[in-house]
This record gives structure tokens, sequence and C-alpha cells, in this order.
């Protein structure tokens, strides 16, 4: 791989992973707007893991927070903090469906049936909109400390749409809790805390995939590294400028740029 196919993958990887514009859309279009060939499985891991350390990092005090409320819970503790402990199992609640149907939609092909500009172009569309919709309509009644599990199971199965490219993780699951009444701020703030068991399965059945398939490495520790870095630095600007823009801005931007992306696609499949 040339540097400059991995700085653009890295870049696109870390910054659409945390915004609301699909990231496995945005991967699976560079070798279908490009002279490049598909990255592989290598490459795909190692971007993740980049945005992956993004995020533990910035919620750093989140995440310490739940890895104490889990070793308590596991220790069979009483003086749990009871806050932290609905947060971290509310986070496995809505983890559990997209680790069921990603891996039974592995199993079968079925995802692999969806990587196409056309199934991009609508579901950038069709789920823009309905980003466009809750986040204008929904009156704020919830805020973080307000989470119940109903809620997190609620938002998990919407995190199961993601699954099909176009239609982001991120969006979809901000959707879902903007639906709900939860604010644009604490909708992103579960989202990114979600995110990460989510990247860690995908990371994991990517691995999977490469160990168990016929697909062979294609690339270096070096371009791993360089992929892993950039993609790193790419989403931590990201989450921070997400974060910021939500305390002040609505969704609306990205709902414009999804629309206009996905009206691109489909003029290009269907001209």
């Amino acid at each position: 791989m040339t540097l400059l196919h991995i700085i653009v993958l890295a870049i696109v990887q870390g910054i659409t992973e945390f915004l609301p514009i699909s990231s496995s859309g945005h991967l699976i279009l560079v070798p279908l707007l490009s002279d490049w060939p598909d990255q592989g499985v290598m490459m795909d891991v190692g971007v993740h893991v980049g945005t992956l350390g993004a995020v533990i990092l910035y919620f750093r005090k989140d995440v310490w927070r739940l890895l104490h409320a889990f070793i308590q819970m596991l220790m069979l503790k009483k003086d749990y903090n009871r806050s932290e402990r609905t947060m971290m199992l509310a986070i496995i609640l809505a983890t559990v469906p997209v680790i069921i149907f990603g891996g039974l939609f592995s199993a079968i092909g079925l995802i692999d049936n969806f990587r196409s500009m056309e199934v991009i172009g609508w579901t950038s569309i069709i789920f823009g909109i309905l980003l466009y919709w809750y986040d204008t309509k929904s009156p704020v009644k919830i805020n973080l400390s307000g989470l119940k599990y109903g809620h997190a199971l609620i938002i998990g199965l919407a995190q199961v749409l993601a699954l099909i490219p176009g239609t982001s993780r991120s969006g979809i699951t901000m959707t879902a809790a903007r639906a709900l009444g939860f604010s644009r701020t604490t909708a992103a703030h579960f989202s990114m805390l979600l995110s990460i068991p989510t990247i860690l399965a995908a990371a994991t059945l990517l691995l999977i995939e490469l160990f168990t398939g016929d697909q062979q490495p294609v690339v270096s520790v070096s371009e791993l590294l360089w992929g892993a870095g950039l993609s790193f630095i790419s989403a931590l600007l990201a989450i921070t400028f997400l974060m910021k823009w939500l305390q002040k801005s609505s969704m609306t931007p990205f709902v414009i740029y999804r629309v206009g992306l996905g009206l691109f696609l489909l003029y290009l499949v269907y001209l």
C-alpha cells in the first residue's frame, strides 16, 4: 500500500467512526471511487484499533469507572456505586444485539451483499432524514443519569441496523437516543461509550475472518502502525469536535452531508 492510501483510509476511518456519517460506508467507497485495491481485513483491524484508542483516551474517566464497576460486580461487592453499575450493565446490554446479529450475518455471508454503492446511497439518505427528524422534533426529557435498561436495549437494537453500510453506528444510536428523549450531548456520550465494546467485537470478528478464511495479510507492520496512529489522531479530533459542536448546535450539517453524498452515489449508480 502507498503512504497516501494509508493516510486516506486512516483519516476516513478516524473521522467517520464517530461522526454520524458511517465509517463502514466510507471505507467501502474508498476502493470503489478510486483506483486503489481493497485495503484488506488487516488494515481494517489496524484503523479500528486506532479509533478504539482515541475513544478510550477521550472518555478515560468514564472507562475507568465502568471497569471499576465491572470488577466490583465480579467480586460480588455489595458496596458498589449504583450509577456506575447501571451504566456498565446498560452498555453490555446494548452491545449484545449487534454481537448476535453481526456474528449471524457474517456466518451466512449476508453482510457482503450490502457492500454496494447503491445500498450506501440509499441508507445515507434514509437514515440521515431519520436523524434530522428525531434530532429536531424530540424534546429533551432524560439525561445520562436517567438511563434505564429499556433505553439501552432499544439503542442496542437500533445499532444492529448499522450492520448495513451507510447507516452509521454513531448516527443510528444517536437517532434512537434522541427519539427516547436524550439530549444531543447525552446521546453522543452514550454512543461513544457504546462504541468501545462494539469496535472490540468488530475487530475480533475481522481477525476471525482473517485467520479462518483464505485471505492472507497483505500489509506490513509499519503500514499497520501508520494506519492505527493516523486513525487515532483523526478520531480524537473528530470526537473532540463533535462533543463541542453538539453543546450548541444540531445534527443538521451531518444530515446535509449524508443526503448530498447519497444523492451523488445514486446518481453514479443510475446514470
